[in-house]
């Protein structure tokens, strides 16, 4: 949908991954690996984004390069790109693709609840609900189809924008853990959480 609005799909990507950490900079080949991009088309959106003033350029420390003849090291200056937030776009995209961001999870949602078998808990935690502590994004407990988790899971990355790490288990493992007072588990309940599915009534 935003694609149509932005003009493409690469600056829509890039867009997000800045909003979704908007301290951090991130250099080209970077952000080639995490978007799935081709340089070309990263640099080009670069480029027009810096000239809107939304995206800050500077120069990081240098980094060892072999050259691929002669395997000699040479020092080139790497450069990083980073969202800048004095721009008077900032606000209005920010709340523009967090509402987005809110029907793309709520489409993800249910696509996972339809296909993912006999869910008995799903926890949603991490980066759908900005708390850093948390080491998953979703805790999936039930009779789980792993493959069809898998699947769902890596065509909603690329819209996203980020990687999401999810962990399953069967009812059993789950309850075994919690007897336990399991560390990885309840700091997930400690964490920002939503509970969209709680068969379980925990």
């Amino acid at each position: 949908m935003l694609e149509h609005l932005f003009g493409s799909k690469t600056r829509l990507k890039l867009l997000k991954l800045f909003f979704a950490e908007p301290e951090k900079s991130f250099y080209v080949r970077e952000l080639t690996r995490l978007l799935d991009v081709q340089i070309n088309a990263v640099r080009r959106e670069l480029e027009l984004l810096i000239a809107a003033k939304l995206l800050i350029e500077s120069e990081g420390e240098t980094e060892k390069k072999e050259e691929a003849d002669d395997k000699k090291a040479g020092l080139n200056l790497r450069k990083y790109y980073r969202l800048n937030t004095e721009s008077i776009l900032y606000p209005e995209l920010q709340a523009l693709l967090l509402k987005a961001q809110v029907l793309g999870e709520q489409k993800f949602i249910d696509e996972l609840k339809a296909k993912a078998g006999d869910m008995k808990l799903l926890l949603v935690t991490g980066r759908f609900t900005n708390d850093e502590r948390a080491k998953t994004d979703l805790l999936i407990v039930g009779d789980i189809e792993e493959k069809a988790v898998a699947s769902v899971v890596a065509r909603h990355e690329k819209e996203f924008g980020f990687e999401i790490r999810y962990t399953i288990m069967t009812e059993k493992e789950f309850y075994e853990r919690r007897h336990m007072m399991d560390k990885f588990l309840y700091s997930l309940f400690e964490a920002n959480h939503m509970r969209v599915v709680d068969l379980l009534k925990v």
